[in-house]
């Protein structure tokens, strides 16, 4: 991969088992969009039958956000995610391709990457993955977001942080929260 560089655009991974990777994300598109950059979130986990609050304020915001899973793996059967992970996929090349936008987050892209618990290399091919981020439009910031970022992906990213729990709530008991998770 070539030098870092923003006329290039920036490849940045938010990983790790720590909370805060979409909501990492989420706010560099706020900040892209105040600063005139147009803006696009795929989200390859989430499923539009739930309502998350990013979608109701990007909606708002008139950022593009689309919703493109079918929930947690293990709540559907293994073909329903492997036929939402290929359309969220070729969704997601056409439009990393087409060129109109300088920000595309993947969000939740890792995790889809890194299911071992069914196949899934032949709807969101790894190696195609890479191609796609080291051959996208010149110009075009990438963010992907996950947790168990695969190190190809970690290599060839121009930033990588990793969030680290340290003490959360759910420890506690205390289950997810309208306006912190939803």
């Amino acid at each position: 991969m070539s030098k870092p560089s923003k006329e290039r655009g920036l490849t940045l991974v938010y990983t790790g088992d720590g909370k805060g990777k979409t909501t990492a994300a989420l706010g560099l598109a706020v900040r892209a969009t105040g600063r005139g950059l147009k803006v696009l979130v795929i989200q390859f986990i989430k499923s539009p039958q739930r309502t998350y609050g990013e979608k109701i304020i990007f909606d708002k915001l008139g950022i593009e956000i689309h919703q493109m899973g079918i929930g947690f793996t293990w709540l559907k059967t293994p073909e329903e995610h492997r036929d939402a992970l290929s359309a969220a996929w070729t969704y997601a090349k056409a439009r990393i391709r087409e060129g109109k936008h300088q920000l595309i987050i993947l969000d939740e892209i890792n995790n889809a990457l890194a299911i071992d618990t069914f196949p899934i290399d032949d709807v969101l091919p790894l190696n195609e993955v890479l191609e796609v981020i080291r051959d996208r439009p010149q110009g075009l910031h990438l963010v992907l977001t996950g947790r168990s970022a695969q190190p190809e992906i970690i290599a060839i990213a121009d930033l990588v942080t990793e969030m680290n729990p340290i003490k959360h709530y759910y420890e506690e008991g205390i289950p997810a929260v309208m306006g912190i998770e939803l």
